[in-house]
């Protein structure tokens, strides 16, 4: 970046230090405890909802503690794989079970009363402990999903906090629920809540300091499925298992530890969305909406382009399963893909017709075969890049960018006849698909030709998009356009800086920034955590680091600490800010493209562009699993902006560059 650059970049953040700001340090109910865990030192009334996931089954926890300071929950299980009549985008079985089991147990007789919640942690699984002074006894409950199972189970542990024996009693039954046979795809499905605890009677005598455990099994049964003999600490142990495998791969290491912390909890919410089904492996938004489903927009865009980094094979093989599902939609008139397929595999469904979903696609499946580092893998998805590329050759205007009927918002915000994203996506996509055509030894005027139409893009781009709106020198979104829209940032993250530094200054002003991110437009009280996340990423990946890395710490504050954690959220008003997984997977890509700059041009290389902050001396990304190998990135300071960057496998330097902080090193293994 050149002096005058640089120079913007200064003016510009001597402007933005006077916008209105969240300030980071402001009181957060929420508070670190590890690494990866989070808790709430309860002090007051407040209530909030989080999802969790397993192969078989999503829970909506609506919890919190009451002005008595009691527990309240209600849980809203949804089972992808239990389809319903009419069996569409929202067609997966759901029930609640309401309020907390505790007042069944008893202590000397007398029913637990007089509960205080004293701490709710959050970690991969929820805990919460309280204490009941009156009867003498400390309680802690765990709940989680099964890992496996269409099951989410619950273990309650009272403890004898007092000095002379206690008797307490646990209940034993089964709570059951038949669903109409009439609104079922396989006929009636049956719920049930199982209570049982360690001795059969339930009846256990507590010296001082002693333990006893009850657990609740919630399960949904098909027709002539077996009944589960489920216990909670086996689950846990598994659940544990999956959390380890995530905690053990791409560890993020800055010297803030909210954005360590929201990371560490990003990657849980990415890969527990992941449902076992007829189709395949599906990872799937969720949000007590969308399930046994892929979209073009969150798993092809978003999510799969982010797995091999993880190096979590369940993630891989779901990236796989959707693009083989898209695959099956190629046709040989160009029809457009569909946006979403539904129902575990069976149906497709677009609500708002063509919108730029092959761009998504292309995009995604060429970013992640290169990462995947597979020959195998890449051969078989170029096929489906090949097809997506010419259907968007086919689909530019006349001023050389991509038409489309609308955007992934779906028409909630007008997008014209040709929107930045789609052309945006395509362009990038060309650039992939060069470096794997490469990579393939696929033919070498192909090659060529992807090269030539994405510098013509290029400049198409900036020719049709490109103008001063509001007083910015940024981009319109739309041919049409006259107000800021928050998906300006998206040329940032494709390598397009033409117009960055006036973006740069657009995004973080006070028409679109507000304390939860990005409104959507200016003008507005709507925002859409994606494009929020896009921008960062995007302001990192064209040297904003400084600008970026302030609002990343104040965001990342009210994300993980605030009144709603500890993810990356959907939207609002719309869906109140559920906890949509493919945003979490947004949220590690910051890191791996925008704070280190990794751009894959090979299947053993990539590019690296490391972006460190003013404020940090360090950073570094252990156990990437991308390009075919297992290895770190440290990055540290050497002196003023020039940096020393060493590539380490199994803890032993590989290579060591040094090079000026925000400049770009190719790394090919």
């Amino acid at each position: 970046m050149n002096l005058k650059r640089n120079m913007g970049w200064l003016t510009a953040a001597v402007l933005l230090s006077c916008a209105g700001l969240l300030n980071a340090h402001e009181a957060t109910r929420w508070t670190i405890a590890s690494p990866d865990s989070i808790y709430w030192q309860v002090n007051g009334a407040h209530q909030d909802h989080i999802e969790m996931s397993g192969l078989k089954m999503s829970v909506v926890l609506r919890y919190g503690v009451n002005d008595r300071g009691e527990w309240m929950i209600d849980r809203n299980l949804i089972l992808p794989t239990f389809r319903t009549i009419p069996n569409d985008t929202h067609g997966s079985l759901q029930h609640h079970f309401n309020g907390d089991w505790a007042h069944l147990c008893t202590v000397n007789g007398q029913p637990l009363t007089g509960e205080k919640v004293e701490t709710v942690s959050l970690s991969g699984f929820m805990t919460v402990r309280s204490i009941y002074a009156d009867r003498g006894v400390a309680l802690v409950r765990t709940l989680f999903p099964s890992a496996s199972h269409p099951a989410f189970c619950e273990k309650y542990e009272l403890e004898n906090t007092t000095d002379r024996p206690l008797t307490v009693e646990f209940p034993s039954l089964t709570l059951s629920y038949r669903t109409d046979q009439e609104k079922g795809v396989e006929g009636s499905y049956r719920l049930t809540a199982t209570f049982s605890s360690s001795v059969k009677e339930g009846t256990f005598q507590l010296k001082s300091g002693e333990k006893a455990w009850f657990q609740v099994i919630y399960a949904g049964y098909k027709e002539h499925d077996r009944e589960l003999t489920l216990h909670a600490d086996r689950e846990l142990e598994a659940r544990r298992d999956f959390l380890r495998q995530l905690r053990n791969n791409l560890v993020l290491e800055t010297p803030n530890k909210v954005i360590n912390t929201m990371f560490s909890f990003a990657k849980i919410r990415s890969s527990e969305s992941i449902f076992d089904t007829q189709g395949g492996y599906m990872q799937s938004p969720g949000g007590e909406a969308y399930y046994a489903a892929i979209w073009a927009n969150d798993q092809a865009e978003y999510i799969n382009p982010f797995f091999p980094y993880l190096g979590y094979q369940a993630g891989n093989r779901s990236a796989m399963d959707s693009f083989s599902l898209f695959m099956r939609y190629m046709n040989d008139e160009y029809k457009p893909l569909p946006s979403s397929i539904i129902a575990e595999g069976l149906d497709c469904f677009g609500v708002a017709g063509d919108r730029g979903d092959v761009a998504m696609v292309a995009y995604g499946a060429a970013r992640y075969a290169l990462a995947s580092g597979k020959h195998a893998e890449a051969e078989k998805l170029w096929p489906l890049i090949k097809w997506s590329l010419e259907y968007c050759h086919r689909k530019l205007n006349a001023e050389g960018v991509v038409t489309s009927d609308s955007d992934e918002l779906e028409n909630r915000f007008p997008s014209g006849e040709a929107n930045l994203c789609t052309s945006s996506l395509y362009y990038d996509a060309l650039i992939s698909a060069a470096h794997l055509g490469k990579a393939l030894n696929k033919e070498e005027k192909l090659i060529k030709s992807y090269r030539k139409e994405a510098a013509e893009l290029y400049k198409n781009i900036h020719t049709y998009f490109a103008r001063e709106v509001e007083g910015y020198d940024t981009y319109r979104y739309y041919d049409g356009n006259t107000v800021l829209r928050s998906w300006i940032c998206i040329p940032l993250t494709m390598g397009i800086y033409d117009q960055a530094e006036g973006t740069i200054a657009a995004l973080f002003s006070d028409k679109l920034w507000m304390e939860n991110g990005l409104l959507t437009q200016s003008g507005t009280s709507t925002y859409w955590d994606r494009s929020t996340l896009y921008a960062f990423r995007g302001s990192y990946a064209c040297g904003a680091r400084d600008i970026a890395t302030k609002y990343l710490e104040q965001y990342s504050t009210t994300r993980l600490l605030g009144d709603h954690v500890p993810y990356a959220v959907e939207a609002w008003p719309e869906g109140n800010q559920r906890h949509l997984s493919t945003e979490s997977a947004l949220y590690c890509r910051i890191m791996t493209e925008g704070l280190f700059g990794i751009r894959p041009i090979a299947l053993n290389a990539f590019t690296l562009t490391p972006q460190l902050p003013k404020s940090w001396n360090e950073m570094a990304i252990r156990r990437i699993c991308a390009f075919g190998k297992i290895y770190d990135i440290e990055v540290k300071r050497d002196k003023g902006e020039r940096l020393l960057v060493f590539i380490k496998e199994d803890n032993k330097t590989v290579r060591k560059y040094k090079v000026d902080n925000g400049k770009s090193v190719e790394v090919r293994f």
